[in-house]
């Protein structure tokens, strides 16, 4: 049995894949906790519906492009710009992103790519922690 047929094999799942998978879903979590509580927050004010309606339905177009994505890139067809992918991510969709990246393992050992969307979420925690615990100071500041 080769590497790839062993990998692949039913019988082959180990305590430490499910490990990996509870690691990958409680990073996701604490990820999501900010923008969900922030976008929450507006909402239960009555200040704004959008962010909450956004993170979801951007999440959720930006899964489906990946989805796309990698199927073309499988069929040697028309790739959708990175560019636009990062453009979904900035939108809101980050969240969306992250786990089609894992489903699918698209995107996942581009760097360039990779450093680009982590400063997309990066940007997005600090958004929230500037808007949540310190009354917008930050974004005052621009």
């Amino acid at each position: 049995m080769n590497d790839a047929s062993a990998r692949n094999s039913p019988g082959r799942n180990s305590g430490a894949e499910i490990r990996n998978i509870r690691l990958k879903l409680l990073v996701f979590a604490i990820l999501c906790a900010l923008p969900l509580f922030g976008s929450m927050s507006l909402w239960l004010r009555g200040i704004s519906l959008v962010p909450l309606v956004a993170y979801g339905i951007v999440s959720v177009l930006a899964f489906l492009l990946y989805w796309s994505d990698k199927h073309k890139a499988r069929t040697d067809q028309w790739r959708t710009p990175e560019n636009v992918l990062h453009a979904l991510e900035f939108a809101g969709g980050w969240p969306g992103a992250l786990l089609a990246q894992q489903v699918f393992r698209h995107k996942t050992r581009k760097i360039s790519f990779q450093l680009v969307f982590w400063l997309i979420v990066l940007l997005h925690q600090v958004f929230w922690i500037d808007m949540l615990f310190l009354g917008g100071s930050l974004l005052a500041l621009l």
